[in-house]
């Protein structure tokens, strides 16, 4: 089994903590990890745009004049595409981007990512991060203590309030529960955080 040190939140180490070969030491699948980035950016996508038919206009029900005898055109409704306010010829439609992706498959492309940042040296666990005031500070002396100067991924094993509202006007700074953890996360990131109680939790529940 791969071993990670373990950090207190001034950076020195604490111990070691040993990690599950099946996530954190998982071949690196690029293909696999591209398809659930893709996925996840696509099930975001809203289709927005959209206009009416002659159809779908509201009103338009009666025919405007007789079709004989008025010396004007020949006319069947006031909602046809000619009309102001008809409906629109060849309508734009709102278009579903969403894709689909196995669960053995998303979770395959999530032990790939975060076996790849362990591997690469862009991993550190913390053995906790408790904050007694929600101080943007506190954060910024943390992220310096363990030379965290990149884009950063804090997975965390409980939502601490006051580390969330801490960290969240550090731009390069993003939090997240352990139980919302995905490949676009990590991929996203440049590094990531894990505390030992996160990592602890996915490998209960992803080893069971």
């Amino acid at each position: 089994m791969p071993n990670i040190k373990v950090y207190d939140m001034r950076g020195k180490t604490v111990g070691e903590m040993e990690l599950s070969e099946k996530i954190f030491g998982a071949e690196f699948n690029e293909p696999l990890v591209h398809q659930a980035v893709v996925t996840r950016l696509a099930n975001e996508r809203q289709g927005t745009k959209g206009s009416l038919t002659r159809t779908e206009v509201r009103g338009g029900g009666i025919k405007p004049w007789r079709q004989k005898g008025t010396g004007r055109a020949r006319q069947g409704s006031i909602r046809a595409p000619q009309w102001i306010k008809g409906g629109v010829v060849f309508a734009p439609k709102s278009r579903d981007f969403s894709k689909k992706m196995n669960i053995t498959a998303k979770r395959n492309a999530l032990f790939s990512a975060i076996s790849k940042k362990f591997a690469d040296g862009e991993m550190l666990v913390v053995d906790k991060l408790v904050l007694e005031q929600a101080k943007t500070k506190e954060m910024v002396q943390f992220l310096q203590a363990l030379n965290l100067d990149k884009r950063t991924l804090l997975v965390m094993d409980n939502q601490d309030q006051n580390v969330i509202l801490a960290s969240r006007n550090i731009q390069k700074l993003q939090t997240l529960p352990v139980a919302q953890i995905s490949t676009y996360e990590v991929v996203a990131n440049q590094k990531i955080v894990l505390t030992k109680g996160a990592v602890e939790k996915m490998q209960e529940v992803y080893e069971g």
